[in-house]
């Protein structure tokens, strides 16, 4: 852990390792090292490590102490341990034991944490949460970020909230909070009479007391005025640009532009066609990817990767996942280069070109082996404050999920999203009515989405009509405690039925996925820890989820293509991202509330409306 005072004692011992008066716990030969401060490559260079801080760095030989042991590692490259920006690890579905785990052989030796899915669970235990796994001797550093969307807008409650106070707390209680997460609620940023802007600018104050970095979101936000408003709130980056001309505007206007796979190789040539020579204002984020993604790309060495292949010098590529992110979080005295007094993660390469990795040191000692983690992963026991978070209040019946229609309507007027609907306005459609309810109607790609507040405990359920998802397949039903950013249930089925199913099943095991097909529980995936992450290996949480993805295959899925380009056929994972209710959304379903008691609000303007009339 990181502390003043523990830093100073620290930094008194390496003084002394340094100056040779000292003895240090490693000497490690490297044929080649890559300084990222100047972008220059160094031959026959040698680091010399006490505990797990980095002390001397020269070359070979020229160290005037003595250390425990030498390694020689000649035919090999290193760089510095990869760090991420912008990550949510909650979207791994790991606990962060495990995460380390995953993506420790893979390069990642540090990473920014944006808390506002686990902040949303449990906001209290933050930073307890995120400081566990670094207690029991996890390598990989976490610098947490609480979440600014906690809750994400004025018109979501649960299992946090955060303002001044808690923000101001968080900062003073460790080194390691590196600032604000993403302020993804721009609406209540500019409009004084939103009822998030006074939370959401105390939460800015305290940050800003603090000297801490304030994240941005800036979805949608693409005209002049808005961005140099935006920057001028004092939001620092944005990771959400998707095109060359987007991102050249924002990174133009001040903004530290964090730069996702997606958007990178049409990005990279654009900015590489305007003849960009300063790249030290962007980095390379992972932003969201699972465990099963990770397990089949890489961590942040498959954005460096994607980086060279899209025409990228490694070197700045290098730069844009190590020395970059850390002076953008302030966070150079410890990550980011192979240098004195930062700890001693190094990233050693048999290939630049192919970003091939050999090994990887994290405080100062040996962790992965090619694709092999060699620590021992702790055994870390959860407590209920981490696992028990699915509280609906009892059993759903088919009867929770009806939508009455008013007495003697054949058919009534509905109000229907569709995924990622970034529209001004709803659809409306006319469905019919059978036994006083409104019906779906499959033959018009229309079924029925649901939100169950899982922390009330009073068995709350808004529900609507929804275009172009779930299941055309009878009685059949997905439910998700993964439901970005407020992580209430979300439920999209063929049936009632099918639905009250697949939702007590999901609190039956503690949070993740639940499938019903055809009126048979077929597949679960269990995300015991906040609904949002297993305590397990990667491998395994992989299995489960194969699994259900075999089973899901047997599905017909109803498709219709929305705003988004990343919404696509088939088992509709991206769901678990439909539900955002920040920039750029405006007609979004919310658990029901005192302000929108059916849950359907614009979340830009606070309107409400009724899901039938």
């Amino acid at each position: 852990m990181i502390s003043a005072r523990s830093e100073v004692s620290l930094r008194q011992q390496l003084v002394l390792v340094a100056l040779g008066k000292a003895p240090a716990d490693l000497c490690l030969r490297i044929g080649r090292l890559l300084d990222t401060a100047t972008r220059t490559w160094m031959d026959d260079q040698e680091i010399v490590v006490a505990g797990d801080r980095i002390a001397y760095v020269g070359p070979s030989g020229s160290y005037p102490g003595t250390a425990k042991r030498t390694v020689e590692r000649p035919g090999l490259i290193a760089v510095p341990g990869l760090g991420e920006v912008h990550k949510h690890i909650e979207s791994s579905h790991l606990t962060p034991e495990w995460e380390a785990a995953l993506v420790l052989p893979r390069g990642n030796t540090w990473t920014c944490e944006a808390s506002h899915e686990f902040s949303n669970v449990r906001g209290s235990r933050t930073l307890e949460f995120w400081m566990t796994a670094r207690r029991h001797g996890s390598p990989l550093k976490i610098f947490p970020l609480p979440g600014s969307a906690v809750p994400p807008t004025s018109y979501e409650h649960g299992g946090g909230w955060l303002g001044y106070e808690e923000q101001k707390g968080f900062m003073k209680d460790s080194l390691m909070v590196a600032g604000l997460d993403e302020v993804m609620d721009w609406p209540a940023v500019w409009d004084a009479t939103n009822p998030s802007h006074e939370r959401l600018w105390g939460m800015i104050e305290a940050t800003f007391e603090q000297r801490g970095v304030v994240e941005g979101h800036a979805a949608g936000l693409r005209d002049l005025p808005t961005i140099n408003a935006f920057a001028a709130a004092g939001l620092a980056s944005d990771h959400e640009a998707w095109t060359a001309e987007e991102f050249w505007d924002k990174l133009s206007h001040g903004l530290f532009m964090e730069l996702r796979p997606h958007s990178m190789p049409e990005v990279i040539e654009g900015l590489l066609a305007r003849g960009l020579a300063d790249w030290s204002q962007i980095a390379f984020t992972t932003d969201d990817r699972s465990a099963t993604e990770t397990l089949e790309k890489g961590a942040t060495d498959y954005n460096v990767r994607l980086a060279i292949q899209s025409g990228l010098a490694p070197e700045i590529a290098i730069q844009c996942v190590t020395i970059n992110p850390a002076r953008h979080m302030r966070l150079t005295p410890w990550v980011g280069s192979i240098a004195p007094g930062r700890f001693a993660d190094l990233v050693l390469l048999s290939d630049l070109e192919e970003f091939a990795i050999a090994e990887v040191w994290a405080d100062g000692r040996l962790v992965s082996q090619g694709s092999t983690y060699t620590e021992p992963v702790p055994a870390i026991d959860w407590p209920g404050w981490a696992t028990d978070t699915i509280r609906i209040g009892g059993a759903l019946s088919a009867a929770d999920f009806a939508i009455a229609a008013k007495p003697g309507r054949q058919t009534m007027q509905a109000a229907v999203l569709r995924p990622f609907h970034w529209e001004d306005d709803f659809l409306v459609y006319e469905l019919p009515v059978e036994d006083e309810q409104v019906q779906r109607d499959a033959g018009r790609n229309i079924t029925k989405f649901a939100i169950v507040d899982r922390y009330s405990g009073t068995r709350s359920v808004s529900r609507m009509f929804w275009a172009g998802t779930g299941p055309r397949t009878p009685d059949t039903a997905l439910a998700s405690s993964l439901a970005h950013d407020k992580h209430n249930i979300w439920c999209v089925g063929s049936s009632d039925a099918a639905m009250a199913m697949a939702v007590n099943a999901l609190a039956e095991i503690g949070g993740g996925w639940a499938l019903v097909r055809e009126g048979e529980l077929v597949a679960t995936v269990r995300y015991e820890v906040a609904g949002l992450m297993s305590c397990r290996p990667a491998e395994a949480l992989d299995a489960d989820m194969q699994k259900m993805y075999a089973e899901a295959e047997s599905i017909e899925w109803m498709y219709e293509p929305s705003s988004s380009p990343r919404w696509w056929a088939g088992f509709p994972e991206r769901l678990a991202f439909a539900t955002l209710t920040c920039a750029p959304w405006r007609w979004v379903l919310v658990a029901p509330c005192e302000h929108a008691p059916e849950g359907l609000v614009n979340v830009q303007t606070g309107h409400t409306h009724p899901v039938v009339w």
